[in-house]
């Protein structure tokens, strides 16, 4: 990556006090972790810098309708490592603890969100948590886009590099911008604002544009079909003139439920009274064909409501991309739980921790947390 360093780059980090911002916020239901997909991915460069005999000293945010201590994330860390928590992340108590740790030490600071400063971009707040250490790592990718002083005051404190999975996300990234060809890009989910502009990008970068989720409902309103009690936008974004786009493709049919029960239809006959939350079987044998078709593929979203249990779009997806061996670019952790009940892990290509950040970094090429790398 032009203009940053990565975190193999520093001569000596033995004894050095490393801030290590990582992305620890994991899914939670009644005080359960159920997805530790990103506390697993965050483990290689955890143990690099151990192994470098540096100070470890993680920061990170956990945010449930607002900030929650981070002392179940402890829980989960020190079953793999040994590690101490720390019950708040700036005054003198901390600084004080910092300034015992062994080389090689581990230490979890509190929740960032607990102080105003951090969501606030204050360079106050960044200043006190750059009293903590002598260098920066990010390898906090997933939360890059967040404008957030640990994301983007901190590294400018400090020498700043990029940690081994903020590395990894970046390079298999940017796979995107250039990809092999033919190239099939697949969005679901309902994240509108942020995905129908994508997806008017793409259609001129992808050789294939897949559809689905609720984000289709904006596409089939475009085209004056009935959307009944189905999940939209809202807003025009102007669709109209992109439904003749030859490499658009939208779902050929539909699930839906009612009060009568569930059903699968053509788009063209959805009723008032329906709720589409799924694809359909012939949609599903068309992304087959489509996959079978294509050497690169790019897919984040599930293709149907899974907290609703509208589960088998996006289970057929994974299992074709499975058995297809084609490359592929797989987003969002939500996604990477269900590759992880099908054990298909090994099966798939590269499955990014990254939602919005991923996102926006194929919409713009970068990130905040990028571009303040380049000035640490």
């Amino acid at each position: 990556m032009q203009g940053l360093k990565g975190i193999r780059e520093a001569k000596d980090l033995k004894g050095k006090k490393v801030l290590l911002r990582l992305d620890l916020n994991v899914p939670i239901i009644d005080d359960r972790i159920v997805n530790d997909f990103r506390i697993k991915k965050s483990l290689p460069t955890i143990n690099f810098l151990r192994s470098r005999g540096a100070k470890t000293i993680i920061i990170c945010h956990l945010w449930s309708d607002g900030p929650k201590s981070l002392k179940i994330i402890y829980e989960s860390l020190s079953k793999k490592i040994s590690l101490t928590f720390v019950q708040d992340c700036i005054g003198q108590d901390v600084e004080k603890l910092i300034e015992s740790m062994s080389d090689g030490e581990v230490v979890l600071l509190e929740n960032l969100r607990m102080h105003q400063g951090e969501k606030a971009n204050d360079i106050n707040f960044a200043k006190e948590l750059s009293q903590l250490g002598d260098i920066y790592v990010n390898d906090a990718f997933s939360n890059s886009h967040r404008k957030h002083a640990s994301m983007v005051s901190l590294p400018k404190l400090l020498p700043s590099y990029f940690g081994l999975l903020f590395d990894d996300e970046v390079k298999h990234l940017s796979t995107v911008l250039d990809p092999p060809r033919p190239f099939l890009f697949i969005l679901g989910g309902a994240k509108f604002e942020t995905k129908i502009p994508l997806i008017i990008k793409y259609l001129e970068k992808a050789d294939k544009v897949y559809v689905a989720g609720a984000i289709a409902n904006d596409f089939f309103k475009a085209k004056g079909y009935e959307i009944g009690l189905s999940k939209v936008s809202g807003k025009d974004y102007g669709l109209e003139k992109y439904l003749e786009k030859k490499n658009l493709i939208l779902p050929r049919d539909v699930t839906v439920q009612n009060e009568s029960g569930i059903f699968v239809k053509k788009p063209s006959d959805v009723l008032p009274d329906d709720n589409i939350y799924d694809i359909g079987i012939e949609s599903i044998a068309n992304l087959k064909d489509l996959i079978s078709e294509s050497e690169f593929i790019l897919w984040n979203g599930p293709l149907g409501d899974y907290e609703k249990g509208f589960r088998e779009g996006t289970i057929d997806l994974i299992k074709a991309i499975a058995g297809s061996k084609v490359q592929s670019v797989i987003g969002g952790g939500d996604t990477y739980a269900v590759i992880s009940k099908l054990n298909l892990e090994n099966e798939v290509g590269f499955i990014s921790t990254a939602g919005g950040a991923l996102l926006e970094f194929l919409y713009s090429g970068t990130l905040p947390g990028i571009e303040a790398l380049k000035q640490g």
